[in-house]
């Protein structure tokens, strides 16, 4: 999942939302590095991503996308779902979008000495540019689409995902909303488990 996803999957708990965001950023002894809630969010965020890349619905959006950019369709999966749930926030949370995002940021910033330093770069710009609300409008999905393309190692085409978005438009949304209920009962579920599982860290 995306940035905007893990967050709300953090639950509004500030401590396990620093893990789930910097959880693709770190490795080796977690215990070691940071406190129990942090790692708590990290070990959630390597679990919500593992779900989520299993997960028949996913998989049957991917295998739309695929023969238009083949290995990117996960990452471009990811993107739309963040899309929909900002465009659908109400949905979802009772907290306005706008102000739900800057607490997002505030809580990672107070967090800023312990962030690893290959999330700062893009946590910067995240921060600056409004990402995560960002997602919601299809010019802010096509300017993260279009730098994510100058970034890839060869040509992923995903300057045109949101082109492709708008043709198959319900289908993923249609896609989204069945999935994200079962991933909001898994993630709720897995992290009560991490907690009895490493309650004595």
């Amino acid at each position: 999942m995306n940035f905007l996803a893990h967050a709300y999957l953090s639950f509004e708990r500030p401590k396990v939302l620093v893990g789930n965001f910097i959880g693709d950023f770190v490795r080796g002894e977690l215990e070691k590095q940071f406190e129990k809630e942090i790692v708590f969010g990290i070990l959630l965020h390597r679990e919500i991503d593992a779900y989520t890349d299993s997960h028949p619905l996913v998989k049957q959006a991917q295998e739309l996308l695929k023969p238009a950019f083949h290995r990117y369709s996960l990452v471009i999966t990811d993107m739309y779902y963040d899309h929909f749930l900002s465009r659908n926030w109400n949905d979802y949370h009772d907290q306005g979008i706008a102000s739900y995002t800057q607490w997002v940021y505030e809580v990672i910033a107070s967090h800023k000495p312990i962030l690893p330093k290959k999330f700062l770069y893009p946590f910067k710009y995240m921060q600056k540019e409004n990402w995560l609300e960002g997602y919601g409008k299809m010019d802010g999905l096509q300017r993260s689409f279009t730098g994510l393309s100058y970034r890839t190692s060869f040509d992923s085409g995903m300057e045109k995902a949101p082109e492709f978005l708008e043709r198959h438009y319900d289908f993923f949304e249609d896609n989204f909303k069945h999935f994200f209920q079962d991933l909001i009962l898994f993630s709720k579920e897995k992290l009560d488990q991490i907690e009895l599982n490493y309650g004595d860290l």
